[in-house]
C-alpha cells in the first residue's frame, strides 16, 4: 500500500531532548514536526546543570555562544556538615577541554533551542498531544489531538518519543521500564538567597544525627541573577505527596508533583536549620515537591519508533546527568535518522542507536543511584577521572558496530570522544584556530595528518565517494611541511598540540562523526581500509 508522508520524522515532546532532536534533523535538511501537549513552555528551573560535553555539542551546531551568554559558571562546590565546612571542591578540567561547567535554567535552555529551531522554519506545535500510533514496514501513523479538540492523522517515516517519564510513546511500544523509587521527597524552589558565599559555587549542606545518618540536606545551584539559586531540600510532612505519587496510573513516581506548593516560609525554615551563614530567602519564582525514581527501558527502539531522554531513562539528579544524557541521546539518533531518511544509511545504522546509547543510560542510572545513596566521594576512581566522567567527557562507543576496533596505543581510540586542541593555523587567518573550529557546522569529517601529495587527494576522494558526498576532509600538517601539497584545506599544527594529543607519529587519518566521536583511526591511512570502514555507516549505491 502506498503512503503519502506528511513529514519525515515526528518528534513527541518539546523539552531540551525533543528540541535537540528537531534542531539536528532540520539542520540536516530533514522535514520534522515537533508536538507537545503543554500549551506553553513551563517556567520551571528543573534541569539546570550544563555539562562541558553538552557545550561541545552546541559548539558543533553554533549554539554555544547563546548558551554561555545566558548561563552562569559553575566553578565548584562548597560542602558543609553540621554547620562546619568540610570541602571546597574546584571543578578543574584538562586545559584542552574548551568549556567548563555551567548552570542554566531549563526554561532558558528550551528558549535557546526553540529560537534556533525557528531559523529552519519549524515551530513547536503546542497544545498538541499524541494519543496513539501504529507502525508498519514503511512508516508510522500517529493520531494527534489538536488544541481545537479535533484529531489529526499524521504519517511519518520515523517517530521519536522525547515525552518524559510518563511517555505515551514508550507505553505504546510496550517497553519495560524497570527500576524503583526513592522514599524521600524534595522541595524545589527558584529563590534569591542573600548570603555572602561565592555565587559561582554550588552549596551542599547536610546534617548527620547521633548515629551518623544524614537526616537533613540543602543543595543550592546558582542561577542567572543576583543571589538566585535553584534550591532543593527534604519535604516536611505537611507537604508530602507520597500517597498521591504512589497512586499514579503508570506507577512511575518521578518529577514535579501536584498539591500544595512550598512557600517562602517553608524554604526559610530549612535555611535557618542548614545555611552555613545567616541567610534570608526572597523573591520566589516557583516551587514544587519533587519525587525521584530510577528506571531504564529494555531497548531504545522498536522498528521505526525510538525513545530518548526521560522516556528511556530516569534517575537521581545527582551530578546533573539527566538532561545532558538525553541531549546526547537525541544527537546520536538525529544524524543517523538523517542518513536513513535520505537513503544513505547502512541497513544496520539505526540499530546502533540502542547499541551505543543504552549502555550509557545504564551506567548513568547506576552511578547516580550510588552517588545519591553514598555521595560522589564514594566513587572508587581518582578525582580527575570522576570529574571527567561527571563532565560526560568519558562517554565512549568502543565496540559499536559502526566504530573500528579500538586497538592499543596512546591517544584517543575509535569510539572515544574526539578531543579539542588549539594551535592550528591556516594560510589566511592571522590567529590560531582550535580543532573544534574546523568541525563546526560539519557532519562527518576526515582529518588527514602528515600525508601530502596525491595520497591525500586519494583519501579525500574515497571519503566523498564512500559517503555519497557526506564527508568533508581537511589536512593537518606539521609546522615544516611544504605548502599546498594536498589539494585539501590545510592547517598547520604549529606548536604540535594535535600531534601530542592524538599521538600522531607518522601518516594517519581520523574519521570524526557528526556527534564528535572518533569512528576510525587509520595509521597508516589506506583508501581501501577507509572505504571498508565507511561501508559500516553509509549505504552504497543511489540514495532516496
Amino acid at each position: 500500500m502506498a503512503h503519502t508522508y506528511s513529514t519525515d520524522v515526528l518528534v513527541v515532546g518539546a523539552g531540551p531532548v525533543g528540541l535537540t532532536a528537531a534542531v539536528e534533523l532540520r539542520r540536516r535538511g530533514v522535514s520534522c514536526r515537533i508536538v507537545d501537549r503543554l500549551p506553553a513552555r513551563l517556567p520551571f528551573a528543573k534541569a539546570v546543570g550544563i555539562q562541558p560535553r553538552t557545550l561541545e555539542l552546541w559548539d558543533r551546531t553554533g549554539l554555544a555562544r547563546a548558551a554561555m551568554e545566558a548561563a552562569v559558571p559553575m566553578r565548584g562546590q562548597l560542602a558543609y556538615l553540621n554547620g562546619a565546612e568540610q570541602l571546597r571542591l574546584d571543578f578543574r578540567l584538562p586545559p584542552e577541554v574548551p568549556y567548563g561547567f555551567a548552570a542554566l535554567p531549563q526554561y532558558e535552555t528550551e528558549r535557546i533551542l526553540d529560537e534556533f529551531l525557528a531559523r529552519f522554519g519549524t515551530a513547536v506545535e503546542r497544545g498538541t498531544e499524541l494519543v496513539s500510533f501504529a507502525q508498519d514496514a514503511d512508516g508510522v501513523t500517529g493520531r494527534l489531538l489538536t488544541p481545537s479538540g479535533a484529531q489529526e492523522e499524521v504519517r511519518a517515516r520515523y517517530l521519536v518519543g522525547c515525552d518524559g517519564a510518563h511517555s505515551i510513546v514508550r507505553k505504546g511500544l510496550g517497553l519495560s521500564y524497570e527500576g524503583g523509587a526513592f522514599p524521600e521527597e524534595f522541595m524545589l524552589a527558584d529563590v534569591e538567597v542573600d548570603w555572602d558565599l561565592p555565587h559561582d559555587y554550588a552549596v551542599r549542606s547536610m546534617h548527620r544525627d547521633a548515629a551518623g545518618a544524614v537526616d537533613d540536606v540543602l543543595v543550592c545551584i546558582p542561577l542567572p541573577g543576583r543571589g538566585r539559586y535553584r534550591v532543593s531540600m527534604l519535604v516536611p510532612p505537611e507537604l508530602s505527596t507520597a500517597q498521591q505519587a504512589d497512586a499514579v496510573s503508570d506507577g512511575v513516581a518521578h518529577g514535579l508533583q501536584t498539591g500544595r506548593a512550598p512557600a517562602l516560609p517553608d524554604i526559610q525554615t530549612v535555611l535557618d536549620r542548614l545555611s552555613p551563614q545567616p541567610a534570608t530567602a526572597s523573591n520566589i519564582r516557583w516551587a514544587s515537591v519533587f519525587r525521584i525514581s530510577h528506571r531504564i527501558v529494555d531497548r531504545y527502539a522498536d522498528g521505526r519508533v525510538f525513545v530518548a531522554g526521560d522516556a528511556a531513562h530516569i534517575h537521581p539528579p545527582t551530578g546533573a546527568q539527566g538532561m545532558n544524557t538525553g541531549i546526547q541521546d537525541a544527537w546520536n539518533l538525529a544524524w543517523k535518522l538523517a542518513l536513513a531518511v535520505d537513503g544513505r544509511a547502512h541497513p544496520g545504522l539505526l540499530a546502533s542507536y540502542d547499541t551505543e546509547r543504552r549502555p550509557v543510560g545504564e551506567e548513568v542510572v547506576g552511578r547516580t543511584v550510588r552517588h545519591a545513596e553514598a555521595g560522589v566521594q564514594a566513587d572508587p576512581d581518582d578525582p580527575e577521572t570522576v570529574m571527567l566522567r561527571e563532565a560526560q567527557l568519558l562517554v565512549a562507543y568502543r565496540g559499536s558496530p559502526i566504530v573500528d576496533p579500538p586497538g592499543e596505543g596512546p591517544g584517543p581510540r575509535p569510539g572515544d570522544r574526539a578531543p579539542d586542541c588549539g594551535g592550528l593555523t591556516g594560510p589566511i587567518a592571522a590567529y590560531p584556530l582550535r580543532l573544534y573550529d574546523l568541525l563546526r557546522d560539519r557532519g562527518h569529517v576526515l582529518l588527514v595528518c602528515e600525508v601530502t601529495g596525491p595520497r591525500a587527494g586519494d583519501l579525500a576522494r574515497t571519503a566523498r565517494e564512500s559517503s555519497a558526498g557526506r564527508m568533508e576532509a581537511c589536512a593537518i600538517l606539521g609546522p615544516d611541511a611544504p605548502a599546498e601539497t594536498t589539494g585539501l584545506p590545510e592547517y598547520r599544527d604549529t606548536d604540535g598540540a594535535f600531534a601530542r594529543l592524538y599521538a600522531v607519529d607518522g601518516p594517519a587519518a581520523f574519521v570524526i562523526r557528526p556527534d564528535g566521536h572518533l569512528a576510525a583511526r587509520l595509521a597508516p591511512p589506506d583508501p581501501r581500509t577507509l572505504a571498508d570502514h565507511l561501508a559500516t555507516t553509509f549505504a552504497q549505491g543511489p540514495g532516496r
